[in-house]
């Protein structure tokens, strides 16, 4: 059966495509463009969610929201378990503090910083304390993810796929030079045959 993929341009549903090129599921996308001026989902996504978040999927008469929801859901369920760790193993600890740390922990700071750069010269005040935490949640990611750039065991996981929105965005906002591995580790992902073909299938993403 087919996968619907509510997916929202610039958004952490390009990770969910990723996933779904990985596991070779068959999948179809509807797509939401974010309007132009104020980057807000369109208010058509509320159909699909009622809070208007993106990502969402549907599957077998069922939807699924949140990215770590959606992740586990699919390696579960669509010929993903190799993608998770063994569940009576330590990595299992790891990959469920990657999760959520990857949403969590790791996402507020990089928001506020994309929020405060909307306010301009509003956001001053509180920038220096968005910066801090920002780098030092980066500097942590830098310090855990392994040589061969990975956040759990020696091959690519559900716990990369969690990890990859949150590092580009990093990136992006010029954090390379400071952590070099994350910069590897995007680029790394961004050569993957399922990412190219997720991104192309998705649409525009970015600019990098």
């Amino acid at each position: 059966m087919t996968i619907t993929v509510h997916h929202l341009n610039n958004s952490r549903s390009q990770r969910i495509l990723w996933l779904l090129e990985e596991l070779g599921a068959d999948y179809e996308i509807v797509s939401y463009q974010r309007d132009g001026e104020t980057n807000l989902a369109p208010p058509e996504l509320k159909q699909a969610h009622p809070l208007g978040k993106s990502p969402v999927i549907e599957d077998n008469g069922r939807r699924v929201a949140e990215s770590g929801a959606i992740i586990e859901y699919l390696c579960e369920r669509h010929g993903g378990k190799s993608w998770l760790p063994d569940r009576a193993s330590d990595a299992w600890i790891d990959h469920l503090e990657w999760m959520q740390f990857g949403e969590s922990s790791f996402f507020v700071p990089v928001m506020l910083k994309i929020m405060a750069g909307r306010l301009g010269a509003a956001a001053a005040p509180m920038m220096p304390r968005v910066e801090e935490q920002l780098e030092a949640h980066i500097l942590f990611a830098e310090e855990n993810i392994s040589d061969d750039l990975h956040f759990v065991g020696t091959d690519w996981s559900a716990s990369d796929v969690m990890m990859s929105f949150p590092a580009e965005i990093a990136v992006m906002q010029g954090y390379g030079e400071k952590a070099p591995k994350l910069a590897r580790f995007v680029e790394a992902i961004h050569a993957r045959p399922a990412w190219q073909r997720a991104r192309e299938r998705g649409g525009p993403y970015f600019v990098w």
